[in-house]
């Protein structure tokens, strides 16, 4: 059987290999765990110790990050969709969310859209972009 440390070493790469794979914090803290746990190893500590290092690293290297684990995995990747919210645009086709029906032209591109509040809006109409839902437009009659 290979030396514990041997098998320290090989979690701490594959925990790391996983955090280059997933390009977010997930699993390097585990991957700290793992060095740390190694050194002991190396150093003669008996393996339920190693084992109560690694546990012990690892969850603390969580708790003290997990702020910024938090706002690193929850960056919004913005699209040139966005740039239109709050632009008005012209109804081409009128909207009817209980039909699922309705387009609207939003500088010079045409858009699926629905109404935020579920009301009829009428073929010719103004209105204003309020958010993107997929492939969708939610608007609302301009001025409201």
């Amino acid at each position: 059987m290979a030396p514990v440390f041997i098998l320290w070493l090989a979690l701490a790469i594959i925990f790391a290999i996983v955090e280059a794979a997933t390009l977010g914090l997930t699993s390097i803290w585990f991957a700290l765990g793992a060095l740390v746990s190694m050194t002991c190893a190396l150093v003669g500590v008996p393996l339920w110790l190693q084992i109560v290092v690694f546990v012990l690293v690892s969850g603390g290297a969580v708790w003290f990050t997990r702020d910024l684990a938090r706002s690193f995995n929850k960056k919004r990747q913005p699209t040139n969709a966005d740039r239109i919210i709050g632009h008005l645009g012209q109804v081409l086709e009128e909207i009817d969310n209980a039909r699922g029906a309705g387009a609207v032209r939003v500088d010079g591109a045409v858009w699926t859209a629905r109404s935020v509040d579920g009301q009829m809006i009428p073929t010719g109409a103004q209105v204003t972009v309020c958010a993107i839902e997929g492939v969708k437009v939610m608007v609302a009659p301009a001025g409201q």
